[in-house]
């Protein structure tokens, strides 16, 4: 399983929903993308440090872009953006998960719909 942004936004925010799932299926994947899309978020020194200790702690994979998740990212970029706005991180993060033949955990199953190869499990965070 291939785990978005969000997600993990909604973990390290205490969401219940999210820490059972993430802490449920220990060894997922994350895309380079969206470890960059973390470090960019953190705050502080310190919650760049949170964010390399969860990785560690969840023994999360970091899957980096190669030339063929690139291709399939600027194929997506061509026939979606217009249409419907697909954003470059999530033209590779969605390109990371069909290459690597899984299945992408996101709450934004919204920005990747129009990825017919992309199989998505919709995240829904606890309600507050």
């Amino acid at each position: 399983m291939l785990v978005d942004t969000d997600v993990l936004i909604w973990y390290m925010r205490g969401d219940s929903r999210a820490r059972k799932k993430l802490d449920s299926r220990r060894g997922f994947s994350i895309s380079a993308v969206t470890y960059m899309e973390l470090v960019q978020g953190a705050r502080s020194k310190a919650e760049l440090r949170a964010i390399r200790a969860g990785v560690r702690a969840w023994n999360a994979d970091i899957v980096h872009v190669t030339s063929e998740i690139s291709s399939r990212a600027v194929y997506f970029v061509e026939q979606h953006f217009h249409a419907h706005a697909l954003r470059l991180a999530d033209a590779l993060i969605g390109a990371t998960a069909i290459e690597l033949g899984l299945p992408l955990l996101t709450a934004n199953a919204k920005h990747y719909k129009m990825l017919n190869e992309l199989e998505l499990i919709t995240f829904r965070p606890a309600k507050s």
